[in-house]
C-alpha cells in the first residue's frame, strides 16, 4: 500500500471521526441493538421495516437538530412539544378554516413558531430567567393556545399534495419528510463544523464568559440558537401533520423529553460544549429502532416506557465515566 493510500484512508477516518463527534459508544450500542433484533425477530432485518423506521423518526430528527444546538449552549427547551402542536393547529386553521393556501399557512405557522422561540431566549437573556423555567412556562402557555385555537378539537383532511409527502417513495425509496430531515441534518452538521458561528456554539455553552471577553455576543447567539429550535419544532409539527392528514392540539405530548433523549444518548453533555450533529442523529435512530423493536416483540407500551428510561440512564451514565476518565 502507498504511502498516498495510507493518508487517504487517515483522511477519510478523521472526516468519520469528526462526523460522530465522540458518540463512537452509541454507534456500538445501535450496532448491537439492531444485531438482537435481528435474531429476536425475522420482521426487523428487512428494507421496508428500516424505510418504516427512517419515516417513524422524522418527526423526531427534526426537532433534535434544533434541541443538539440549545443543549450545546448549554440550555434546555421543555417547550418543543406544545410549539409543535401550536404550529400544527395555526397552519390547520389558517388552512382549513381561514381558507388560506398551504403555501402561505405553513410559514405563518413557522413565523408563529419563530416568536414563541424569540420570546424565550428574550427571558432567558435580557431577563435572566432560568432556560428550564422559561421553555416550562412557554410549554403551558404554548400549549393552551394550541386548545384555544379550536377549542381543544381536532382538523381533519388537507391537499393530497401535502399528505403525499409522507408518503409518495421518491425513486421508490424515501419520502419528501426524510429527505426533508436528511438535509436538515446534513446542513446542521456542516454549519457546525465548518462555519465560525456554529463554532461560537461550543464556545458559548463551554464557558459563556470566556466567550464574551473573546467577543461574542453571547445574548445574540442565545436567543437565535432558541428561535431556530422552536422553528424546527414547528417544522416538525407540519411534517406531522403530513403524516397524520390530520392536527390536534394534543398532539407532542412527551416529545420533549424524547428529544432530550435522544441528543443525550447521542454523546452531548448537558453541561454544554460537547457533542454534535452525528451523535444525534444516532440517539435518534437508537429511539427508533428501540421503539421498532419492541413494537415488533410486542411489548406492552408501558413497558417500553421503562426500558427506554433505563437506556437514557445508562447512556449518560457511561457518558459520564467516559469523561471523567478523558
Amino acid at each position: 500500500m502507498s504511502a498516498l493510500d495510507v493518508n487517504e484512508q487517515g483522511r477519510q477516518s478523521r472526516n468519520l471521526l469528526g462526523w460522530l463527534s465522540g458518540a463512537t459508544g452509541p454507534l456500538i450500542g445501535l450496532l448491537m441493538l439492531s444485531v438482537f433484533l435481528s435474531v429476536a425477530t425475522d420482521r426487523f432485518l428487512s428494507v421496508r421495516n428500516a424505510l418504516n423506521i427512517l419515516d417513524q423518526i422524522t418527526v423526531l430528527g427534526v426537532m433534535s437538530v434544533g434541541m443538539t444546538f440549545v443543549i450545546l449552549i448549554g440550555g434546555i427547551d421543555l417547550s418543543v412539544g406544545s410549539v409543535l402542536a401550536l404550529s400544527m393547529m395555526i397552519m390547520g386553521w389558517l388552512g382549513n378554516i381561514a381558507g388560506l393556501p398551504m403555501a402561505v399557512a405553513i410559514p405563518l405557522a413557522l413565523l408563529v413558531s419563530a416568536v414563541s422561540g424569540l420570546i424565550v431566549g428574550v427571558l432567558v437573556t435580557r431577563f435572566r430567567v432560568p432556560a428550564f423555567i422559561a421553555t416550562l412556562a412557554m410549554m403551558s402557555v404554548a400549549r393552551g393556545v394550541a386548545n384555544m385555537i379550536t377549542d381543544g378539537q381536532q382538523i381533519v383532511g388537507f391537499p393530497d399534495w401535502f399528505t403525499m409527502l409522507a408518503i409518495d417513495r421518491h425513486f421508490g425509496v424515501l419520502t419528501a419528510t426524510v429527505f426533508l430531515m436528511l438535509a436538515i441534518i446534513v446542513l446542521a452538521w456542516l454549519f457546525l463544523k465548518y462555519r465560525s458561528e456554529g463554532r461560537m456554539l461550543y464556545a458559548v455553552g463551554g464557558n459563556p464568559e470566556v466567550a464574551r471577553l473573546a467577543g461574542i455576543n453571547v445574548g445574540l447567539v442565545t436567543i437565535g440558537v432558541y428561535v431556530l429550535c422552536a422553528v424546527l419544532a414547528g417544522l416538525a409539527g407540519i411534517v406531522l401533520a403530513a403524516r397524520l392528514d390530520a392536527v390536534q392540539p394534543s398532539s407532542g405530548f412527551g416529545y420533549e423529553l424524547d428529544t432530550i433523549a435522544a441528543v443525550v444518548i447521542g454523546g452531548t453533555s448537558l453541561s454544554g460544549g460537547a457533542g454534535g450533529i452525528g451523535g444525534t442523529l444516532i440517539g435518534v435512530l437508537i429511539i427508533g429502532v428501540l421503539r421498532n423493536g419492541l413494537n415488533l416483540l410486542n411489548v406492552s407500551p408501558f413497558l417500553q416506557q421503562v426500558i427506554i428510561g433505563v437506556v437514557i440512564v445508562l447512556a449518560v451514565g457511561a457518558e459520564t465515566l467516559r469523561r471523567k476518565k478523558a
